[in-house]
């Protein structure tokens, strides 16, 4: 419903939300926020912000219960106290019960393995003293990928396993799980879209290459270099699994292309995601805009490319640490089809996300171009 009084309250007020806000306020969308400081990047441009702890049960229901419907930008958020909130009548996108079973990667495999969404083979480990003695043992082979069940983000929470020895280094505390370290010859994400009505939409697959140390996405290339059928495929298992967890807003949904041209889906986001912020300039309709659109049971926006993008997150300096400082980007912004998106973190350290920048231009190679001469010129220092 398209109402400009009702108040939208969003779990999170890091980049994410701020992007969020900013694509409400041009609809004039009162945007309240539920996060631990004003100073975080959606404290300047939320029309409300309320300081707590969106994992905390009394924070989330007492922000909660002056709103018309609730909405995250990250995850790992107290679903209980939304579950008491339905019960009052207001409306929580994505579903409680979506994002218990989200947030936990093993179980999350398993909802994969049960409604026939290709995923590659796992097994769940109580800790990683189990997950050891299996490869002690000869039940896992590596290398291996084993991840955290849980507070995985950003690049945390995963680790690649190559050799006896990193099972001293690299293996990781707690709740895991193994998975197989599958033949990949591209990374892929599509973002799908999912209204109150059930409509769905998707955005172009994208093609992303991630930064070796920090295991987040350096370049984001859209659209994939990759043939039109492996593109609708890619598109069509995107929606197949929207469809599956029934929820409403945004799923990104990660995926490996293997070299044999099996689809696998690596792990899901029910939220806007790094993976979609090109949208912002190369699109009709922002991610950001077209979660807002599927919350509020409006009609879903367009989705086709309107330019070949290369989106590419502008990462803390190694060894810098301290008040945020920007180098080069008066000359970034004389390229032309540059768009620099900061996100307004007082501070840096070594590879935190600090903003992003995307060039567009008329071929992906020229938006490349542009790309790479941002990398070597805009610097995030302190």
């Amino acid at each position: 419903m398209f109402d400009t009084t009702q108040k939208i309250g969003i779990l999170g007020g890091g980049q994410l939300g701020k992007m969020l806000c900013l694509a409400a306020a041009n609809w004039d969308f009162k945007t309240c926020v539920l996060d631990a400081s004003p100073d975080f990047p959606a404290g300047p441009v939320a029309f409300e912000f309320t300081p707590g702890d969106f994992k905390n049960y009394d924070d989330v229901l007492r922000f909660g219960q002056d709103k018309s419907l609730i909405t995250i930008e990250i995850e790992h958020v107290n679903t209980d106290a939304l579950r008491e909130l339905e019960k009052w009548g207001i409306a929580v996108h994505p579903r409680p019960d979506a994002l218990d079973t989200i947030k936990d990667k093993g179980l999350q495999k398993q909802f994969f393995s049960a409604h026939q969404i290709p995923s590659a083979p796992y097994e769940i480990f109580d800790d990683e003293k189990q997950l050891k003695s299996a490869i002690e043992a000869g039940r896992w082979a590596l290398p291996l990928v084993q991840k955290t069940r849980t507070a995985g983000y950003d690049g945390r929470g995963v680790a690649v396993l190559r050799t006896t020895a990193d099972l001293e280094s690299k293996l990781l505390q707690g709740p895991c799980l193994a998975e197989e370290l599958v033949p990949i010859q591209t990374e892929l994400a599509v973002i799908a879209a999912r209204n109150t009505l059930g409509a769905v939409k998707v955005f172009p697959a994208v093609e992303m290459d991630f930064h070796p140390e920090a295991n987040l996405v350096e370049w984001l290339i859209c659209p994939a270099r990759i043939s039109p059928l492996v593109a609708a495929r890619a598109e069509a298992l995107a929606e197949q699994v929207i469809q599956a967890f029934d929820i409403c807003g945004l799923l990104a949904v990660e995926m490996f292309l293997t070299h044999d041209g099996d689809l696998l889906v690596n792990e899901v986001a029910p939220r806007p995601h790094n993976s979609g912020h090109h949208t912002i300039n190369s699109a009709p309709t922002s991610q950001f805009e077209q979660h807002l659109r599927a919350i509020c049971g409006l009609p879903l926006g367009e989705t086709d490319q309107t330019l070949p993008a290369v989106m590419l997150n502008l990462l803390g300096e190694p060894g810098f640490k301290g008040p945020v400082r920007y180098s080069g980007v008066e000359e970034c912004l004389a390229l032309g089809g540059v768009h620099i998106h900061l996100y307004g973190k007082a501070t840096t350290s070594p590879f935190r996300k600090m903003g992003h920048v995307t060039a567009t231009a008329t071929t992906i190679e020229e938006a490349l171009k542009k790309a790479r001469i941002v990398k070597d010129k805009l610097k995030v220092i302190a």
